[in-house]
């Protein structure tokens, strides 16, 4: 799918009233929470209406946000506003995106499984990057299992995520936790039944090796 084909394409999905994953943030996000301090600075990616950006903002991160959907971007800026906090949403193909190079504490990537496995490696890169010595990436997305469930995600095997995937992937990262799990999702309209999950932790090393 081309950008403009994947811009247009997410634009018409996020433009109705209600909020398409709803407005809370993943459990597994939350789960996290002892991990998140006030005054750390986090980058939410592809993340589409701000649940989970706007959710960190008020823990008291710094927050910047990306979506590829203009109108994903005007939605989280006015929750952000309905909250009564501030974040810095960017529309970004994350492709085409200047991404900033360790500047983050924390990079949150929730369901960004819309890339396939060429371009998922760039992102991927890109994302490690960011990230400072010693700062986390929170990753969460779907198992090939979920195409059986049907209860959201892409249809595409080769988007999902596996335990070895990632452990290659992340391989010049501290691994904190990696776990494969089926469970029930509750999130708008599009993640809803029961759902084969896989969450990952993993810190930037404060040095190589």
């Amino acid at each position: 799918m081309s950008s403009d084909h994947a811009r247009t394409f997410w634009n018409s999905r996020y433009d109705r009233p209600d909020y398409l994953f709803g407005e809370t943030p993943s459990l597994f996000l939350v789960a996290q929470g002892d991990r998140l301090k006030p005054g750390m600075t986090a980058l939410a990616i592809a993340d589409g209406e701000g649940r989970n950006g706007v959710w960190l903002a008020e823990r008291g991160l710094t927050v910047t946000t990306t979506d590829i959907a203009p109108r994903a971007v005007e939605k989280a800026r006015a929750l952000a506003a309905r909250r009564g906090v501030s974040i810095d949403a960017h529309v970004a193909d994350l492709d085409a995106w200047a991404w900033p190079e360790q500047a983050f504490d924390v990079v949150v990537a929730i369901f960004i499984q819309f890339a396939p496995p060429a371009a998922r490696d760039r992102i991927f890169a890109r994302m490690k990057a960011a990230v400072k010595p010693g700062g986390l990436i929170l990753l969460q997305g779907y198992r090939p299992e979920q195409i059986a469930y049907g209860t959201g995600g892409p249809s595409k095997a080769e988007n999902l995520y596996t335990e070895g995937l990632l452990r290659d992937a992340f391989s010049d990262f501290d691994i904190l936790q990696l776990e494969s799990h089926d469970s029930e999702l509750s999130e708008g309209a599009c993640h809803s039944g029961p759902s084969a999950l896989i969450d990952m932790v993993a810190r930037r090393r404060s040095t190589p090796g």
